[in-house]
């Protein structure tokens, strides 16, 4: 099985499991780390920039990696989705938790 076959089964199973335990639209938690970058923050910003997003940072303990939670009202498990795929594809070296 590919990584790409891999995340793909990830996200369905993770929309499935959403379905499962959420009414929507619901507020949704996302938690992101990056190597600590004042420009990876600010594109993880700007992806939900617009949709009312509550947005934390906390630098690690030595500062060489930066935590970013993201709390904001998602309509569906797809926009979920969408919105993790999006910021893997244009933020370089993200970890999505």
């Amino acid at each position: 099985m590919s990584e790409q076959d891999k995340t793909e089964a990830f996200y369905q199973k993770l929309t499935t499991q959403l379905y499962e335990t959420t009414s929507w639209p619901a507020e949704y938690l996302y938690k992101f780390i990056i190597p600590s970058d004042s420009v990876k923050i600010a594109e993880i910003e700007a992806i939900f920039d617009n949709m009312g997003a509550v947005i934390t940072t906390n630098e690690s303990k030595n500062g060489k990696y930066t935590s970013i939670s993201v709390n904001v009202l998602m309509r569906d498990p797809e926009a979920v989705v969408a919105k993790y795929k999006e910021v893997a594809e244009k933020v370089e070296g993200v970890i999505s938790l």
